[in-house]
């Protein structure tokens, strides 16, 4: 079968062009110290900071554990992880080098993958690929179509309860990058979960491109090789694992040259009369 282009490519120089060289020096131990460390317990969300231009890990402590990330803008919460254009613009299962794109208007890369040790999984006999933007976050409005009983601790629940001291509420949770978990499209096109093939000691690294709020829920589906709903369906609370989470400060000078992404430069008329307001200019006003 003929390989057909992606729609969306890069030319030399453009924000999709990543410096795959400078990115890769961020992985050296030697250039980064340590700033702040928490554990997402099992089944539970918990929510952080991250500074731009730091490095956030997450593994897997102790075995397989899938994941439901989300990320805010840390000063304008409106600006957001928007996985179906990340998905667009990088691909279906994200890995090294593919970055978080964030919302309308404001469109630009909020985080940079730059080490993966699940990159070499690549694709299974059935079409399974880690790091999935195809499905989004489990929540208890499902679970109740779908088995009659309300459970609390679903990824959209945790958090929803993560976020909720940032001043956050269940309207800014959103789809979210599901991390460590194995997915993929049968042969009639629907989604399907396989077992995460993460071990303890497994980690996604992300360079922070601006100033993060993020979100992780341990998923109560732990590492999906339980069915969740169906004839077959029980409780995968024995599949559990918490989820490490661990901030980086990068020395200055690896750092020279860099700096944060500029918003999307469309000025935001979209053809209406009136006043014409130079919304790249404005976003910048109000957001820094």
């Amino acid at each position: 079968m003929a390989k057909v282009p992606a729609a969306y490519q890069a030319t030399k120089g453009s924000v999709l062009d990543v410096d795959r060289d400078f990115y890769s020096r961020l992985t050296d131990p030697a250039v980064r110290t340590r700033v702040a460390q928490l554990i997402v317990p099992i089944r539970d969300g918990r929510a952080w900071r991250v500074p731009a231009g730091h490095v956030l890990r997450l593994s897997t402590l102790e075995g397989p554990q899938v994941g439901d990330f989300n990320l805010w803008h840390l000063l304008n919460p409106r600006e957001r992880f928007w996985a179906s254009r990340t998905r667009q613009l990088q691909r279906a299962h994200v890995s090294t080098f593919d970055r978080l794109w964030s919302t309308l208007p404001y469109l630009r890369p909020m985080a940079t993958i730059i080490d993966d040790t699940l990159a070499s999984y690549g694709v299974d006999d059935e079409g399974g690929r880690v790091h999935d933007l195809l499905g989004t976050r489990c929540d208890p409005y499902v679970n109740r179509l779908l088995t009659g009983e309300d459970f609390d601790h679903h990824c959209h629940s945790n958090l929803v309860r993560a976020v909720a001291p940032f001043g956050l509420t269940e309207f800014d949770v959103h789809d979210v990058l599901n991390v460590f978990q194995c997915t993929g499209l049968n042969d009639d096109d629907q989604y399907f979960m396989k077992a995460c093939p993460a071990r303890e000691g497994d980690y996604l690294e992300l360079f922070a491109e601006i100033d993060l709020l993020c979100a992780l829920s341990c998923c109560p589906g732990g590492d999906l090789s339980v069915d969740l709903w169906g004839p077959n369906a029980r409780d995968p609370l024995v599949t559990c694992h918490p989820i490490g989470v661990e901030v980086f400060k990068l020395e200055d000078a690896v750092l020279q040259g860099w700096r944060q992404p500029e918003y999307a430069p469309y000025r935001g008329g979209h053809g209406m009369r009136g006043p014409e307001v130079d919304w790249t200019a404005e976003k910048a006003r109000r957001f820094g």
